[in-house]
């Protein structure tokens, strides 16, 4: 499956629709809409709701979360905003702030 990569060193300031996966190394801001899922890697900055399918943050995140399918905060995560998701997973080592909303 192919992915929309936005690499480390690049910063997106705007609204970002993706029907494939979208793997953020980089930053990112304004509004990200992904069908599959998202990746937010170590270092990745997102400063924007986020809108998708399985989401997995090891990254920053500033912004809430809508998940089609499950939320999984890595060690070193740090989110800021409101998930919503059918199931959410928080490491331990991460940092979450915020409401969860699991109703399906």
């Amino acid at each position: 499956m192919a992915s929309t990569i936005i690499g480390s060193g690049i910063t997106i300031e705007g609204d970002i629709a993706s029907d494939e996966d979208v793997v953020v190394s980089g930053t990112v801001r304004g509004k990200l809409s992904a069908r599959e899922g998202v990746v937010v890697e170590q270092g990745g900055v997102v400063e924007a709701d986020i809108q998708g399918g399985a989401t997995s943050v090891a990254g920053s995140v500033t912004g809430n979360i809508h998940s089609t399918d499950r939320v999984d905060l890595q060690g070193g995560a740090k989110v800021v905003g409101n998930v919503k998701a059918t199931r959410i997973t928080i490491a331990d080592g991460a940092q979450f702030k915020g409401n969860v909303d699991m109703d399906v």
